[in-house]
């Protein structure tokens, strides 16, 4: 947990510090300097158009966890209310309605989600989170009805029901508290895959537009240019791969310090 946190961590610092500060203007071209490698000036080298690529790596990893981050957002905020419905309702039509539109949901990933987006209203970081956000909307909506359904059957909520509370009520109060710590390590899961899905997006164009830095794009840049300059690919890869591995062995941690079950058996 602890190098998950200090992987993960680090993508945040480099991200936060890149709305005040990077090494180099993004958008500025110096193509005498292109394709440079690690030097004392540019710490990471230089891309194809002589730009900095610590500083691209920065405001990219900005507008990756951005993305995921709200899109995170907008699957929990939408899908936790809808699992919390479903449960409540458990067996009745309300519930089957429910589930079914998640599946409904499940056969459009968030890369054809982009694609329908982008067919429609362009491409964009905005029209990526929406896909990403719909998508992870009935991955939450099934955590969530998952974890609530035992709860349902507990002792203390037939005294909840028998003292006048309604389901709402029931599932905000008793229901829900008992299935956050679920929900944040699926929160720490959804987020990392959201950052791939991002960087999906961006690599075949439906992401960030430039001239906004993205790692995705920064892989799909470079591609042509691996034999030529191997860093300008590994670097962005790089970002990509260890900020994953962080969020996962972050959640994995986060899982085993918060399921009591596990607590007991350590």
């Amino acid at each position: 947990m602890i190098l998950g946190a200090a992987l993960a961590g680090l993508a945040l610092l480099a991200a936060a510090l890149s709305w005040f500060w990077t090494p180099f203007d993004v958008t500025q071209m110096a193509i005498a300097d292109k394709l440079q490698g690690p030097t004392v000036v540019h710490w990471f080298g230089t891309d194809h158009f002589g730009r900095d690529i610590l500083s691209m790596v920065m405001v990219g990893a900005r507008t990756s966890i951005a993305v995921a981050l709200v899109a995170v957002g907008i699957g929990m905020g939408i899908g936790v209310p809808l699992g919390l419905i479903a449960a409540s309702h458990r067996g009745r039509w309300l519930d089957e309605v429910i589930m079914r539109g998640n599946d409904l949901i499940f056969a459009f990933p968030s890369l054809v989600s982009a694609i329908l987006f982008a067919a429609v209203f362009g491409p964009s970081a905005l029209n990526a989170i929406i896909a990403i956000g719909i998508f992870n909307i009935p991955v939450f909506a099934r955590v969530t009805r998952a974890a609530a359904l035992p709860i349902w059957t507990l002792d203390y909520i037939r005294a909840a029901e028998v003292a006048g509370k309604g389901t709402t009520l029931i599932s905000l109060q008793h229901v829900l508290p008992n299935i956050t710590n679920l929900l944040i390590v699926q929160g720490t899961i959804q987020f990392s895959l959201g950052i791939l899905a991002e960087a999906g997006l961006s690599y075949v164009g439906l992401g960030a537009q430039p001239p906004t830095p993205s790692w995705g794009r920064m892989l799909a840049e470079a591609q042509t240019m691996v034999t030529l300059a191997p860093h300008v690919a590994i670097i962005p890869g790089l970002c990509i791969v260890l900020t994953v591995l962080g969020l996962n062995l972050l959640g994995d941690g986060l899982r085993d310090m918060l399921d009591p079950r596990l607590k007991a058996m350590r």
